[in-house]
């Protein structure tokens, strides 16, 4: 049973700018964290930006300022809004949520029991 599912991935040039979409069931979407994470060939994978489920975020240093997580409750979507993208932000883009309790939702975590397939961003110069 597909629980997330991620959309709105593609290629752009430096400067652009993407949003990303994770549709998911009502039940994946009742969770204490749900975030996204990024992993590119030869590298570890990493937490980008999560959400708690107060609505509070937590962001990497490297996307700050630039990536917007949000939520639309009604449609158990969540979505990322990239601006001012770069070249090293090309990546395989991952949607997860955590419906384990949890102290910290940041982005170091990465405890979670649910992944969406993937979509992938390139960002080109």
């Amino acid at each position: 049973q597909v629980q997330l599912v991620e959309s709105g991935g593609g290629s752009v040039q430096a400067g652009g700018s993407l949003r990303l979409s994770c549709a998911a069931s009502a039940y994946t979407y009742s969770r204490y964290c749900m975030g996204w994470f990024r992993q590119s060939p030869g590298k570890e994978r990493e937490g980008v930006a999560m959400m708690d489920s107060n609505g509070g975020t937590s962001y990497a240093d490297s996307v700050k300022g630039r990536f917007t997580i949000s939520q639309d409750n009604a449609k158990n979507t969540l979505y990322l809004q990239m601006n001012s993208l770069k070249p090293e932000d090309t990546a395989m883009y991952y949607c997860a949520a955590r419906r384990r309790p949890v102290a910290t939702c940041n982005t170091h975590l990465t405890s979670f029991g649910d992944w969406g397939q993937g979509t992938q961003v390139t960002v080109s110069l």
